[in-house]
């Protein structure tokens, strides 16, 4: 069950609000992706790990003890983990919600109400491109789309929200296609992926491969895309986000600092938790983490979604918190700026574009 609502409001009102930990629970796959060094046929068999159960249940109650009530499930691919529902089950058990990245292989109506039942309550399929055989070519995965519509109606039925994770890529040749293809596949909302193409930890979800290797003219203009969307689909990346990573391209002032290593976190399958996946060094073992150890230094290094996206919607609730703290020490004029200013303001809009999704309905 999710954590009670009086504990999110503490720590809303004293902490920034709670946190968000990403966590491949293994780095095997069994997709050919070309812009992935999860890759099937780039990782080798005897190279593949897979988190330890117990551990990972530890390292669960660590999170939430930290304020980190939010749990990305993620691979390589995690449905090939055979402990994943126990995972699910415990994290969401202690008052964690569950979120769960997939490339949908797995998926069939019975997989899709064990995961209901061990409390994964959204769920992300990696969708590549705008048209089946593009897509299906670069994952090596034959029919998966279809698996993927029938696992969506299922879904749909049960509660479960479903979300398009689509990388932006060069097998995405035309974005206005986008909509019609998802809404064919049972999709209601899009979150798209930056590429990337190096990264310094031990997560693999990147290559410097052609697919994904675009220049920041191209980007820019994918930028452009995806905010053209937003009229006929509900597009996750805010606004905001995406001015930011324009300026990041165009080596501009951004408004926004990265949360990672404050308020979201990278878990990998060795149970080293990292400040983010662009990060050289890990913060260390998982079983010395506390909050002794978070870093909030206004990072603007990189741009990767899962942690830049977020940062722009939950600044608000930072902001606040970081009011209150310089309301009580007298400091009201500080205080006042730096709750109400524009980049709060856009932030609160950020949230409020997206509240229906955020809320799963």
């Amino acid at each position: 069950m999710p954590a009670p609502l009086s504990e999110t409001l503490r720590l809303i009102l004293t902490d920034g609000g709670p946190g968000q930990c990403i966590f491949p629970i293994n780095n095997a796959c069994n997709a050919a992706c070309g812009f992935c060094n999860f890759n099937r046929d780039a990782l080798p068999r005897p190279d593949w790990k897979f988190a330890d159960l117990e551990g990972s249940k530890k390292a669960a109650d660590i999170l939430y003890a930290n304020g980190i009530h939010y749990l990305v499930i993620t691979g390589g691919e995690p449905m090939m983990h055979p402990h994943l529902h126990e995972i699910c089950a415990h994290a969401a058990k202690i008052g964690m919600t569950v979120l769960l990245v997939t490339n949908g292989s797995l998926l069939n109506p019975d997989s899709c109400r064990k995961l209901k039942e061990n409390g994964v309550s959204s769920v992300f399929i990696s969708i590549d491109s705008h048209d089946t055989e593009s897509h299906e070519a670069n994952r090596g995965l034959p029919k998966v789309l279809e698996r993927v519509k029938i696992a969506n109606a299922e879904f749909k039925r049960l509660g479960v929200q479903s979300t398009a994770s689509v990388t932006m890529s060069r097998l995405v040749k035309d974005y206005a296609r986008l909509p019609a293809f998802l809404r064919s596949l049972g999709f209601e909302a899009v979150t798209f992926s930056y590429p990337l193409i190096h990264l310094n930890s031990s997560f693999l979800g990147y290559k410097d491969s052609d697919l994904v290797n675009l220049s920041n003219q191209e980007l820019d203009a994918a930028f452009t895309a995806v905010e053209s969307l937003r009229r006929d689909f509900t597009v996750v990346n805010p606004t905001a986000s995406i001015d930011d990573m324009r300026s990041l391209l165009q080596g501009r002032p951004q408004s926004y600092d990265c949360l990672g290593g404050y308020k979201y976190f990278y878990l990998d399958w060795d149970l080293r938790i990292w400040r983010c996946h662009h990060w050289e060094t890990p913060i260390g073992s998982i079983f010395d983490f506390d909050a002794s150890k978070r870093v909030r230094d206004g990072c603007q290094k990189c741009m990767i979604d899962c942690m830049r996206d977020p940062s722009v919607m939950q600044h608000a609730a930072v902001a606040l918190s970081d009011g209150l703290a310089l309301a009580g020490k007298g400091r009201l004029i500080e205080a006042a700026r730096t709750m109400f200013n524009r980049k709060t303001a856009a932030s609160v809009a950020s949230s409020a574009d997206q509240w229906r999704w955020i809320m799963g309905l």
